[in-house]
């Protein structure tokens, strides 16, 4: 059990200090050439962070052979490290991802290769397939129709034929074959696996997970508690545009699809294929289509998801880790069928939340199937994909709403090993030691523990159910014409149920109608369903319902439950015409599709509800109650995005800056006593209450980041006891409304001295190129160079797919790369260094003169290494880098640093003054254009009787923090960006450390979209208007003079 201390009372220490299991494991990225002692080391550093643990997780740029015996030494190295530590380790089951291939050892032998069915007009010179062969290793032909069509696009007539045969009039003739998948350099120049096929996913879990027991099982189910999959899928499903199109359209298929699906339903698949692409007339629905989609989300559950959770379950390990496009019912049609049917066999189901999105039904499905299969909790792979300049506030909010919907268990995506060459464009940040900020996260992973250490308690209160709609969803996969409409209804039917029910503050979980006959035997009222129990039965608008749906909702029903069918009655049964849902509708309410209407008639079921300060339900906060014991806990979370007041109430912009204070009112049927666990502090305070009408009323005034916790006891509080949090609403600063700007006594600071925490830094990032000796070329930005030398030379590029070092063979670079660089300084600069990746193969030169290669350390990443320059003149300077370059080599950016100010001009970056205080404001255009490091503002206050209280509203940084006289007072993050500090009467200088981070060092300052937000490996290699050889960068520093208040 990962939470056996979450079986007995809570003690003040551990919800003070949670231990390991309650703390976050990041993807620890495994991208280099792995030496144990520089392994152990991060290890310490990502406890110094508050992680309580690590996923060992291989990603691009791993030269150690994966499961190789070296590998797994330095697994087991790791395993001891963690112990020894009292942390947890994490195992990964994949070279990259998405799981199943063993990064390209299992589909090696072609029979195990991911396949599909394609069906074409155009014919392909494939052989038919043998009686004898049980697993084609190469692709066949399978099966010829003649179809025609309708005047509106639906079948008129089909007919398998033999291809040999002449056409029919009228007709047009279609071709079925296996197809296997391409080769693929992601896939280490193999091929993703046969998910569909049991046996290839055998071979994965010998080849993987048996090794993995062999070489570390000791520590299964201790220090080992998990391994985490990674986006299992099968070949996405493509449909028509045009019903009279004539395009390649792809289906997932494995060999013996055909004979499985003929004992599941006696029907002969192939002699009905053209019903998967086309649509009956008439709105006849396809029986067929129907099956197929239900079989092979069957097929895939039980090849991938079944084999390996009851491998994991039979070792002690927990299977963690989540589906591939787990959000809308397309995304899970075309890649899993339903994802609901694959997470039920994972120990900790799980969800992945990139880019900062708000996926409410994705966290919903992996939570109901967490509640129904009485899991420990739920994992989350979050924070990727978001770039360096995600700040804490991020970090807070995304980590909120998700643990409101029932995360415990927290995967930071990422903390790389290495940033050395394309790992660094490897989704960054990365959230480990080289960003400047590290030291830093405590204050966000010490809330998440804490927070933890109470929402791993007891068991969810959910009283409602909702039958997931995506079986509904399988009949309309047909030409995009005839089925777009009716699909985004049902997809935006599932979004907003997901939206009206959560920010309703109506609790619920959705049933999967493939699971629900193995957790729900019989039906009845309450609906039990696995663990859980539903008082009320939401059936979304679903045009068909299983068979073994309607056998318990009937049972439902009858025993009293509350059963509402929102919209309209299902008129189908495992898509057969029935009226079995009419009839079941007589016996329950029949209500609009209607926030108004579904909140309203679950209004009796309601344990809590939340309203503003005018006395309305709020639209923007989760929540989850649980029952522990004979108490209940209540968590409350912001989970929609901050937005900015605006005049016009119509206008909704997104901010973190300009945020008003929010008073709230919390209802709770029953009468409780409450205590709010403050999950910031560790704090513990009996919150103030009230009581009317049967109901506990607590008064709570809070910012747009802040999240509540609190423990209610069975009983009254006394009138006046407990401390109250509701304070009236502060003047807001904004327009006509706003304080005065600044009182009288209020400093204003127009300047402020300041210190950098690391030198400043000059990027080199453009370049003149010979090659081999040849003649100079015209100066190019260096990703781009690369890729030119690469066509030259006949080597694939750098960019999003690429092979593992590991495979690619280690042959001699025959050829010799200089880059050029011209430096151009104000100034004359002594005691620079220069900071290169791969320093052991290139040779300096500086003006002419041979530079030692004597390391003098490192910068940002313990791999760029750093040797000292000579002078730099006033004026112009040339940098002559020498390097060998093949295919496994990296080109890349190279550093000056030093006591020096920076001016980006366009495409030009010119040395100037060193930067000794800045105005507040941007920091780029101040001397520090491509600093990523820490920045301390100096200033000179008084304080008062009271000391005194400091407020830095607009900042542009992971966090601030604040010292006083040189000591460590504490930090703003959020909102309101106040912290007030006791100091005694007098002058102090206050310093306040603007937590950078490293956008603008190695982010993707030549893409111009601003409007790009995912920041993988190919966001540095733009072209067309998306790309600018000026510097585009990033707002960073405090924005805007702190008001230091005297008190």
């Amino acid at each position: 059990m990962l939470y056996s201390r979450s079986q007995s009372e809570l003690e003040q220490t551990l919800f003070e200090n949670p231990t390991s299991e309650y703390r976050g494991a990041p993807f620890w990225a495994w991208n280099g050439d792995l030496k144990p002692d520089e392994l152990k080391r991060q290890i310490g550093w990502l406890q110094e962070m508050g992680f309580g643990g690590f996923h060992m997780h291989c990603r691009t740029g791993l030269v150690t052979p994966y499961l190789s015996e070296e590998f797994f030494q330095l697994i087991q190295t790791c395993v001891d490290e963690a112990k020894d530590r009292k942390m947890l380790a994490w195992l990964y089951d994949e070279d990259r991802w998405p799981s199943g291939a063993a990064g390209g050892i299992v589909t090696k032998d072609r029979t195990k290769r991911a396949r599909h069915l394609l069906l074409t007009p155009d014919p392909r010179n494939y052989p038919a397939a043998s009686e004898k062969e049980e697993r084609a290793a190469e692709s066949r032909f399978l099966c010829c129709y003649d179809v025609s069509l309708n005047e509106d696009g639906t079948l008129k007539h089909y007919e398998q034929v033999s291809p040999n045969s002449p056409v029919k009039e009228g007709s047009v003739r279609w071709y079925g074959y296996l197809e296997l998948a391409e080769e693929s350099p992601w896939y280490n120049n193999q091929t993703y696996a046969d998910t569909l096929d049991s046996g290839s996913i055998r071979k994965f879990i010998e080849v993987t997970h048996e090794a993995y027991l062999k070489h570390n099982g000791a520590e299964f189910g201790k220090t080992i508690p998990s391994i985490f999959t990674d986006e299992p899928q099968f070949t996405h499903k493509t449909a028509l545009g045009f019903a009279f199109e004539k395009k390649d359209i792809i289906l997932p298929w494995t060999d013996n699809l055909p004979e499985t699906y003929r004992r599941e339903y006696g029907e002969n698949l192939l002699e009905k294929l053209p019903e998967l692409l086309w649509d009956l007339p008439e709105g006849k629905p396809s029986v067929t289509r129907y099956q197929y989609h239900a079989h092979i989300s069957e097929r895939f559950a039980e090849a991938f998801s079944d084999q390996l959770g009851g491998w994991c379950e039979e070792k002690g390990l927990k299977l963690t880790g989540h589906m591939l496009s787990e959000p809308t019912l397309q995304s899970q049609t075309a890649s899993l069928g339903e994802v609901m049917r694959s997470l039920g066999s994972f120990q900790l189901p799980g969800i992945d939340m990139l880019c900062d999105a708000r996926e409410y039904t994705t966290a919903k499905q992996a939570q109901s199937v967490s509640h129904q299969f009485g899991r420990e909790g739920v994992t989350s792979e979050l924070y990727g994909v978001t770039n360096w300049d995600f700040d804490f506030r991020g970090h807070k909010l995304a980590g909120d709403w998700q643990a409101a919907l029932g995360v415990t268990v927290r995967v930071p995506h990422l903390s790389w090993v290495t940033m050395l060459g394309e790992a660094k464009r490897d989704y960054p940040a990365s959230i480990h030691y080289q960003s400047p900020w590290f030291r830093e996260y405590p204050l966000i992973e010490n809330h998440f523990a804490r927070l933890n250490t109470v929402m791993t308690r007891g068991k969810a209160k959910v009283k409602v159910g909702v039958i997931h709609p995506v079986e509904s969803y399988w009949l309309h996969w047909g030409p995009q014409e005839q089925t777009s409409a009716i699909r985004k209804h049902l997809d935006g039917n599932f979004a907003n149920l997901t939206d009206w029910l959560l920010f309703g503050q109506i609790d619920f979980d959705y049933i999967s109608e493939a699971l629900l006959p193995r957790q729900c035997e019989t039906g009845g009222a309450p609906l039990k369903v696995g663990a859980m129990e539903y008082d009320v039965i939401l059936v979304p608008g679903c045009e068909t319902l299983r068979s073994t749906t309607v056998e318990r909702l009937r049972a439902f029903a009858q025993a009293g439950g509350k059963l509402l069918f929102l919209g309209s009655v299902p008129t189908l049964v495992d898509a057969v015409p029935s009226g079995a849902g009419k009839e079941l509708a007589a016996s329950a309410q029949v209500i609009g599709f209607s926030e108004y209407e579904i909140l309203c008639a679950l209004e009796p079921e309601r344990l809590v509800e939340i309203v503003d300060q005018n006395g309305a339900r709020t639209n923007g906060l989760l929540i989850q109650m649980r029952t522990d014991g004979d108490r209940e806990w209540l968590f409350i979370a912001h989970g929609r995005q901050p937005v900015q007041p605006m005049w016009d109430p119509r206008i909704a912009l997104l901010g973190k800056d300009v945020l008003p204070q929010e008073n709230i009112t919390i209802r709770i049927s029953g009468e409780y006593i409450p205590t709010l666990y403050n999950t910031m502090t560790g704090e513990i305070v009996p919150l103030q209450c009230a009581y009317q009408n049967g109901k506990t009323e607590i008064r709570y005034s809070f910012y747009p980041h802040d999240s509540i916790l609190i423990r209610l006891e069975k009983g009254r509080r006394p009138a006046g006891e407990g401390v109250s949090f509701a304070k009236a609403i502060a003047p807001f600063r904004l327009g006509h409304n706003s304080l005065a700007a600044r009182d009288a006594d209020t400093p204003f600071f127009a300047k402020a001295r300041v210190t950098l925490s690391e030198p400043n830094v000059l990027l080199l990032d453009q370049a003149e190129s010979s090659m081999d000796g040849g003649a100079w070329q015209p100066k190019e930005e260096i990703l781009r160079l690369d890729n030119q030398m690469r066509d030259a030379l006949g080597y694939p590029h750098r960019k999003n797919h690429v092979a593992q070092p590991w495979v690619i063979e280690a042959v001699p670079n025959t050829h010799t790369l200089r880059l050029r660089f011209t430096v151009e300084s104000e100034i004359e600069v002594s005691g620079a260094s220069l900071a290169v990746e791969y320093l052991e193969a290139t040779d300096i030169e500086w003006n002419g003169e041979k530079v030692s290669k004597d390391i003098t350390g490192w910068y940002v990443d313990e791999r760029i290494h750093t040797v000292k320059l000579p002078v730099i003149r006033k004026g112009e300077n040339t940098l002559i880098l020498t390097m060998p370059f093949g295919q496994r080599t990296n080109t890349e950016n190279c550093f000056i640093l030093g006591d020096f100010g920076v001016k980006a001009i366009g495409s030009r970056a010119v040395i100037t003054q060193p930067v000794r205080e800045l105005v507040f404001g941007d920091i780029t255009t101040q001397g520090l254009p491509f600093y990523g490091g820490n920045v301390e503002y100096h200033l000179e206050a008084e304080a008062g009787e009271n000391g005194l209280t400091i407020r830095t509203p607009h900042y542009r940084g992971a966090l601030v923090g604040v010292s006083l006289d040189g000591k460590r007072v504490g930090s703003i993050v959020f909102a309101p960006y106040t912290l007030h500090v006791d100091a005694a009467p007098g002058k102090h200088e206050i310093t306040l450390t603007l937590f950078g981070n490293r956008v603008n060092t190695f982010g993707t300052v030549h893409n111009c979209n601003t409007g790009w937000t995912w920041f993988g490996p190919d966001s540095w290699r733009t072209f067309g208007d998306e790309f600018s050889y000026e510097y585009k960068l990033k707002e960073t520093g405090i924005l805007k003079s702190p008001e230091v208040i005297k008190e």
